[in-house]
């Protein structure tokens, strides 16, 4: 039976005493009965092992044996003086003494030696897209200029982002949380016992990581992944996406080290000291592999020489968006020189599926449920119509897109409106109301993308808006808390 010996939370060390296994002849050798038995091979005795993994730095494992003088097997076998070191007596047993003090030794001094090299963050929150990817670019950005860096995420168990992180190539660590409900009160009671639990994860979560750092994207997870690292004295960035704060994060504001925002005027939610204007993180992606406008006009199916609108509402899509195009088909059927790359979303697919089995589909009218690659449908657009979560407007400002928003109504605190509101009072965007938006949009877009001129004003102050560096700035000011972080460890 094994037994445990000296454990600890990363696994330092683990020892596996002897065991008893029946004897065995040596070859040739003569037993009771005088017969000679034949030459077999030799069976590995059971012998104590120590084993040190899951260590952070280049020599990964390290494993001591404590074996008699009988034969070992191919690249099983350590130098003869270490191995008396930790074997005693005549049956191999574990010198415990010695090993207490190898483990003291290993936990006191090769240990911190070898972390204070590396710097260890931890990200939390997704929930969207909008958490999601500017989570995903600020950790590229903090491993190109630190490669060595270990990055935990942290997020919410059932969201989108246990999978889109995983795929991105990070570890990533689940939350029961979830949002309070604000028609139904009494369903808060199950999610009251969720945060807490969440808090325990989290706490346990950080004590076996020990970050330098937590940034905080929003979603759900980063609350109480945040607030635990605020108590246990770990310094914390938040990154605001949106002109208007969520409550999250304006309750984390309070203790937060550092506060990234993307709009003027958040010292109206956060400690004006505390703010720094980065921008909003996009996928570099979007401007390094941006194929010639000709070619990715063809690469739907449509003509070069004519004006295009993009259509998106996001990866599930938008209801008022689809129901827009869908009762305009005759308007979109009658433009000869405007053209349509139709967005609908995975969500209705099936129901723009059925439509267009008992209507005709325009020439004119390119229809999918999900865009790829957006950085090639942001090429072939002349003008894009678009919800105005805050990580689709960075991308539009990046891109120096001209676009016409329609804010979500089913936002917490409306703060799409406030988001396209911000670019409105500078000209760089249209806005049209969801309830206005069957009746108005397509026309504004079609009498818009036909004006030269407008196109041009509206690119130009879009762009101006832009923070291509907003991920470097963002990953400066995490890898300066981590450091502030450990050297103050170390006095």
């Amino acid at each position: 039976m094994r037994k445990a010996f000296l454990s600890s939370s990363y696994s330092f060390l683990a020892i596996r005493p002897a065991v008893r296994r029946p004897s065995v002849r040596t070859p040739g050798q003569t037993d009771t009965k005088g017969t000679k038995t034949a030459r077999a091979p030799v069976r590995p005795v059971s012998r104590p092992v120590i084993s040190v993994s899951r260590l952070r730095f280049p020599v990964s494992r390290l494993v001591f044996y404590g074996q008699g003088d009988r034969k070992l097997r191919d690249n099983d076998s350590p130098p003869p003086a270490v191995t008396r070191l930790f074997r005693q007596g005549k049956n191999n047993r574990p010198n415990y003494a010695l090993i207490s003090i190898f483990y003291c030794y290993f936990c006191l001094i090769l240990y911190p030696i070898a972390m204070n090299g590396a710097i260890r963050i931890i990200i939390s929150g997704g929930g969207t897209g909008g958490h999601i990817f500017p989570a995903i670019s600020i950790a590229n950005a903090i491993r190109a200029k630190l490669p060595d860096t270990q990055i935990l995420f942290v997020g919410a168990e059932g969201r989108m982002e246990m999978k889109r992180v995983p795929a991105a190539g990070y570890p990533i660590k689940g939350l029961p949380i979830c949002g309070f409900d604000r028609k139904n009160m009494l369903r808060n009671i199950g999610v009251l016992f969720k945060v807490m639990k969440s808090r325990q994860m989290a706490r346990r979560i950080i004590r076996d990581f020990q970050p330098m750092a937590a940034v905080g994207v929003g979603g759900y997870a980063s609350g109480p992944t945040l607030n635990v690292a605020e108590g246990m004295g770990i310094p914390t960035l938040i990154q605001e996406q949106n002109s208007y704060a969520g409550v999250t994060n304006k309750l984390l504001a309070q203790k937060a080290d550092r506060i990234c925002v993307a709009y003027d005027g958040m010292e109206r939610f956060f400690p004006k000291e505390k703010i720094i204007m980065t921008g909003n993180p996009v996928r570099q992606s979007l401007v390094d592999d941006c194929p010639p406008r000709e070619e990715a006009v063809r690469s739907f199916g449509l003509v070069p020489g004519k004006r295009t609108v993009l259509i998106v509402g996001g990866s599930l899509g938008a209801r008022t968006l689809n129901e827009c195009i869908l009762g305009n088909l005759p308007l979109i059927n009658q433009q000869s020189e405007v053209q349509f790359i139709w967005q609908t979303g995975g969500y209705y697919k099936a129901e723009i599926d059925a439509e267009f089995r008992n209507r005709e589909q325009p020439d004119n009218l390119f229809v999918t449920d999900f865009i790829a690659d957006m950085g090639t449908a942001y090429a072939a657009a002349d003008m894009v119509i678009s919800r105005a979560g805050a990580g689709s407007i960075s991308e539009l400002c990046l891109l120096g897109k001209p676009s016409i928003l329609v804010p979500s109504p089913n936002v917490a605190e409306d703060h799409q409106t406030k988001n396209a509101l911000a670019l409105v009072q500078k000209d760089a965007a249209l806005y049209v109301a969801d309830a206005d938006a069957r009746r108005t949009l397509l026309p504004m877009a079609i009498n818009t993308v036909t004006d030269a001129e407008r196109l041009e004003s509206l690119s130009r102050h879009i762009k101006q808006l832009a923070r291509p560096n907003a991920a470097d700035d963002i990953a400066d000011e995490v890898i300066a808390l981590a450091r502030q972080y450990q050297e103050q460890s170390q006095r």
